[in-house]
C-alpha cells in the first residue's frame, strides 16, 4: 500500500496543476470548432486565432503533468527535468502516458542526484543548476535514445496490423478501434486508430462513424458519471465534468485525461469498455461519418444520426456504470491530495483505497 500511496500522491498533485490547462485550452479549442460549424479546426479568421490559443493550452498540459509529478517527488530541481522529459515524450508520440512515465523518471533521477554530497558552497548552485541540468540530460537522453525508437516501431506495427484487419468483421474491428481510441486518449495507440479511420473517410465512412463515437465517449461518459454519481468524485473532478461534456461534444477526447491521471486503474478500463460499446454500436447501426472528426458536432455530415446519437449515449452510460462499480467514494485523502496538502498527518486507512 505504500507504493499506492506514493503513486497516488504524486499523480494527484500533478493533476491538480494540469487541470486548468486542459479545461482552459480544451474549452477554447472546442468553442472555435463549434462556432466554425465545419466539424474541423478553423483555418482562417478570428476563430483560427481562438483555436490557436486553445491548442496552446492542450499542448502544455502534458509537460505540466510530467513537471509537477517530478516536482512533487523531488521539489523544484525536478520541475525542469520533468517538464522537458514529458514534452519530449509527447513529441515522440507517447502521449499523456509517456508524460507520466517521464515525470516519475525525472523525479527518481533527481532524487538520486540529490544524494550526491556537494560542498557547502555548492549547495545553492546544486538546486538551481547542477540537479536540473543533469536531471534533464539524463531524463531527456533516456526518452530520446531509448524510448523514441521503440514507440515509432510500435506505431508502425499497429498501423500495419490495422491495415490487415480493414476487411474484418465489424464487431471485432469496432471493438479493437474503440479500445485503441480510449486507451491513451491522444497517445500513440489513439493516433494509429484515428488515422486509420480518417484516411479512409471518403471510401469507408463507416469507420469514422464508429471512431467518431469512440472519440467522444470517454469525456462525455465521465461528465455524465460526475452528474449521476457525484460521491465518486472530488470537488475539482465534478467541476471538470462539465468541461469534459463540452469537450466530448466537439470530439476532444483529452477532456477525460484529468480523470485518468488521477485514477488510471479504474478510469481507463471504464472508458475503454464504453468506447468499445459505442464504436461497435455505430458499426452495427450503419452510421456513416463523412468528416475526419468526432463528437456531436459532426451530426450534419452523419448518415443515420439517430443511431449515431444512440451509440454515444450507450457508450457514455456504460462508462458511467463501470465507474459506479469500480470507483470508490471520494475520500478525505483524495480531497487533500487535490489541494496539494501534506497527507502524512491525515488519519487515513489506505486499505480502503
Amino acid at each position: 500500500m505504500r507504493t499506492l500511496k506514493f503513486l497516488q500522491k504524486h499523480l494527484m498533485t500533478a493533476t491538480s496543476y494540469m487541470i486548468p490547462f486542459v479545461v482552459a485550452g480544451g474549452i477554447l479549442f472546442a468553442l472555435s470548432v463549434m462556432l466554425s460549424g465545419q466539424a474541423a479546426v478553423p483555418d482562417a479568421g478570428w476563430l483560427a486565432k481562438l483555436n490557436q490559443i486553445g491548442a496552446a493550452g492542450l499542448a502544455l498540459f502534458i509537460p505540466i503533468l510530467g513537471g509537477y509529478i517530478a516536482f512533487s517527488m523531488a521539489d523544484k530541481p525536478g520541475l525542469a527535468p520533468g517538464m522537458i522529459g514529458a514534452y519530449l515524450a509527447n513529441e515522440i508520440g507517447a502521449g499523456f502516458i509517456g508524460g507520466i512515465i517521464a515525470g516519475f523518471l525525472a523525479g527518481f533521477v533527481v532524487i538520486q542526484l540529490k544524494k550526491i554530497k556537494l560542498a557547502p558552497s555548492m549547495r545553492t548552485l546544486g538546486s538551481i543548476f547542477i540537479y536540473p541540468l543533469l536531471g534533464t540530460l539524463i531524463t531527456g537522453g533516456i526518452i530520446v535514445f531509448l524510448i523514441g525508437e521503440p514507440i515509432s516501431g510500435f506505431m508502425d506495427w499497429m498501423t500495419n496490423a490495422l491495415n490487415n484487419l480493414s476487411g474484418a468483421a465489424k464487431v471485432p474491428l469496432g471493438a479493437l478501434l474503440g479500445a485503441m481510441i480510449s486507451f491513451d486518449m491522444g497517445g500513440p495507440v489513439n493516433k494509429v486508430a484515428a488515422t486509420f479511420a480518417q484516411t479512409q473517410v471518403d471510401t469507408l465512412p463507416y469507420l469514422m462513424g464508429g471512431v467518431g463515437v469512440a472519440i467522444c465517449v470517454p469525456p462525455i461518459g465521465l461528465g455524465v458519471a460526475t452528474l449521476l454519481f457525484p460521491k465518486k468524485f472530488t470537488r475539482v473532478e465534478k467541476d471538470s465534468g462539465i468541461a469534459a461534456l463540452l469537450m466530448g461534444s466537439v470530439g476532444i477526447t483529452e477532456g477525460a485525461i484529468p480523470f485518468a491521471t488521477a485514477d488510471p486503474l479504474r478510469v481507463i478500463p471504464s472508458i475503454m469498455v464504453g468506447s468499445i460499446v459505442g464504436n461497435v454500436s455505430a458499426f452495427l447501426f450503419g452510421c456513416l461519418n463523412h468528416a475526419p472528426w468526432g463528437g456531436l458536432i459532426v451530426l450534419p455530415v452523419v448518415d443515420n444520426r439517430i443511431g449515431y446519437i444512440a451509440s454515444i449515449a450507450l457508450g457514455a452510460v456504460v462508462t458511467a456504470i463501470m465507474l459506479r462499480i469500480l470507483k470508490k467514494d471520494a475520500t478525505e485523502l483524495d480531497e487533500a491530495l487535490e489541494e496539494g496538502q501534506d497527507i502524512d498527518d491525515l488519519d487515513i486507512n489506505f486499505e480502503d483505497i
